[in-house]
């Protein structure tokens, strides 16, 4: 493809730490630049036109918009005999915050609470976070605009949905811990822009107390002074509002300390916090039960995760005793305790290379009584239970062909049974699904979801391959409408479940991490071998797609394997892997990357960055980015030097474009403006692997 909008060169050469670094497009960075706001007017008016030219687009976007539009329901979070849940219905952009007094989504009367259509009827505005207080009575929730994710914080009466209190701001991230009564919440703060040093407004978080109604200057500091600028917290208080337990971790690092304070012995302003875990390398979270024991989920000489309990009065690892040990072959996600019958039971769930199971344990031995029975082969979140106790759980499961639905559990009769589904007719689609194991470059074996339609068996067709690797995420089983989609039209998805995941594992994400990161991209090279191999599809027919840290991941196999697939999405990519800690969040990511400050590790990001590793007069598969423009995560200048760099350099015919997109961020945004997104993508993918759209 010819013709790109001119981007100017610059001779620009750096030594860093021993090494020689060039970054022709630097000017790129500059927010406030004429020169790069002409360059981007450019690129947007060359999509356009590229985009009005994709065979049968209108008519996958429409696949698109009915597969979105069976709507999505959410797991209930129960105050006594109240319960609140979200849900978006057919022809609703964002899902509404209800709450009811019946058994079931829908059985009772029930009150939107927080409906961002009707406050924002643009569909800008985003519902990012809620927490009811332990009564029910007011409801904390957090509102955002545009992508940016700097949400407000404010207070609710669930009774007349007055509001009480708030707009708080600064609180991006923050969970809400309630003491009883709800006067009163623990929650984290960034502090203010002129208390930190410049550029680091996006960091400093502080635990604050905070008494409803009052000025937000009066909040009490608790917690963290002298901590790292990117430290995270987390703050929880137990349902008699007995023990406050807070836990920092340095960034997105796979490790974090816990303490724990007896709110009976020191007083809510100032609370004497022991040491639960601190300065170990390991993940953990605690939780004070109703019986008064602390439950301690760890992956402390564990990997896979183990649940153990003790004392919460003497909370030190050395009076942990195992509830549920280590399994070798799966990985524990979550728990939840049933205490409401004559022998309490422990649900435990887990992943088995990715896909769910739940079993059931005696709560006293931890000793395995029975399985739970799922739908099929999918993904469970959020085991749920009644803060009073009781014999019911519930929780969210998923597959490739089925939305969110709610399930219960019974552990009186031991039967599973639904609780709500996606409130949409879902249309029917023919997909098979297999998991298949393949070796990466090393001898490791990786496994790999494959989905294809039933039709057209045993003949090459043109596939998408994504993947992500990376910060312990892991790629279960879930319903996408951009798949369904795509599989729908004859093609084929793969999923690939990458080292630097978390699908076996703690040890599985470490092995792709830091200077283990390049075990990820070729996990990801090895699985397009595999599809090839099998007569899946064809270099030609293969495209690769990845976002955020899976851009990275497309961003390094494009520029190391330049002839392996026919075309790349690279969505709010990582590519300058010099310069990243600079932008955005950058910096909580460097305990996973690793530093450009450190020598050492500065060689370790040199050796895959993207943006430093394109060679002029290299034939470059088709490649789109896609951006956007309020993403505080991860900075859109990646997208624009990449592709800037390029257009300079490649020699094939094949475009390089740039889909710039405002009002966005990285995270939750319109079903709108998510099945124009996703149209885009798989029209311009289907173009380049010859998959024929209808229309």
């Amino acid at each position: 493809m010819e013709n790109y909008p001119p981007a100017r060169r610059l001779d620009l050469s750096e030594d860093i730490l021993g090494h020689q670094i060039s970054d022709p497009y630097r000017w790129l960075e500059d927010p406030a630049s004429p020169e790069r706001a002409g360059w981007l007017r450019e690129q947007e008016n060359l999509f356009a036109r590229y985009r009005d030219e994709l065979p049968g687009r209108e008519a996958l976007a429409q696949t698109i918009r009915s597969l979105i539009d069976v709507g999505v329901v959410g797991s209930p979070v129960w105050r006594g005999s109240r319960c609140f849940y979200g849900r978006r219905d057919p022809g609703q952009e964002h899902a509404v915050l209800y709450t009811s007094l019946g058994t079931g989504a829908g059985d009772g009367p029930e009150t939107a609470l927080i409906d961002p259509g009707a406050i924002d009827p643009s569909g800008l505005t985003t519902l990012d976070a809620w927490q009811p207080d332990k009564e029910g009575r007011l409801l904390a929730y957090q509102l955002s605009s545009g992508g940016n994710e700097e949400t407000l914080l404010r207070v609710l009466d669930v009774e007349t949905g007055t509001v009480v209190d708030g707009p708080i701001d600064r609180g991006r991230y923050t969970g809400v811990a309630w003491l009883p009564g709800g006067k009163s919440f623990y929650y984290v703060r960034r502090l203010p822009p002129d208390q930190v040093p410049e550029g680091e407004t996006q960091y400093h978080r502080r635990v604050y107390l905070h008494v409803v109604g009052t000025p937000v200057e009066q909040d009490t500091l608790i917690f963290g002074g002298g901590m790292d600028k990117t430290t995270y917290y987390g703050v929880s208080v137990s349902r008699d509002g007995r023990w406050l337990v807070v836990s920092a971790a340095r960034g997105t690092a796979p490790r974090n300390d816990v303490w724990i304070a007896d709110l009976a012995a020191s007083s809510a302003e100032s609370p004497a916090l022991e040491a639960v875990i601190e300065g170990a390398d390991a993940e953990t979270s605690v939780h004070v039960g109703r019986d008064g024991l602390l439950y301690v989920f760890t992956d402390l000489d564990a990997p896979r995760g183990r649940l153990a309990i003790c004392d919460p009065g003497s909370p030190d690892s050395a009076g942990w005793r195992d509830l549920l040990p280590e399994d070798p072959q799966a990985v524990l996600r979550d728990y939840a305790i049933l205490d409401g019958l004559d022998m309490p039971v422990l649900l435990a769930a887990w992943t088995r290379h990715a896909v769910s199971e739940i079993t059931v344990h005696d709560l006293i031995t931890g000793a395995r009584l029975s399985a739970v029975e799922l739908p099929g082969l999918g993904s469970v979140s959020g085991l749920v239970e009644r803060p009073e106790g009781g014999h019911e759980s519930w929780f969210g499961y998923t597959d490739y062909t089925t939305p969110n639905t709610v399930l219960r559990y019974d552990a009186l009769t031991r039967n599973v049974s639904t609780w709500a589904s996606a409130p949409g007719d879902v249309p029917a689609v023919d997909v098979t699904a297999e998991q298949v194991t393949y070796q990466s470059t090393d001898g490791t074996t990786v496994r790999m979801m494959v989905l294809a339609p039933r039709a057209g068996a045993g003949k090459p067709r043109p596939a998408v391959l994504y993947g992500y690797g990376g910060f312990n995420v892991s790629l279960s089983p879930a319903y996408s409408a951009g798949t369904l989609a795509w599989v729908a039209a004859g093609g084929v998805w793969a999923i690939a479940n990458l080292r630097g995941g978390s699908e076996e594992g703690e040890q599985w994400h470490r092995d792709g991490m830091l200077a283990h990161k390049q075990n990820v991209f070729d996990d990801f090279h090895a699985a397009s071998d595999k599809l090839v191999a099998d007569g899946v599809t064809t270099r030609e027919q293969l495209a690769i797609y990845g976002g955020s840290n899976g851009g990275l991941l497309v961003g390094a196999a494009l520029t190391q394997w330049p002839d392996m697939c026919a075309a790349v999405v690279c969505s709010a990519p990582l590519l300058d892997m010099v310069r990243y800690e600079r932008f955005g969040l950058g910096e909580t990511w460097n305990v996973e990357y690793g530093s450009a400050s450190d020598p050492e590790q500065l060689g370790w990001l040199l050796a895959y960055s993207p943006y430093h590793r394109v060679t002029p007069g290299t034939a470059y598969p088709a490649v789109l980015f896609t951006v956007f423009g309020n993403d505080t995560r991860v900075d859109p200048l990646h997208a624009y030097k990449m592709c800037a760099a390029l257009q300079h350099s490649t020699v094939s015919a094949s475009p390089v474009l740039l889909r710039a997109e405002a009002d966005v961020g990285h995270g939750a945004r319109a079903m709108s403006k998510t099945a124009e997104l996703s149209a885009d993508i798989l029209a311009f993918i289907a173009r380049y692997t010859g998959l024929e759209l209808a229309g």
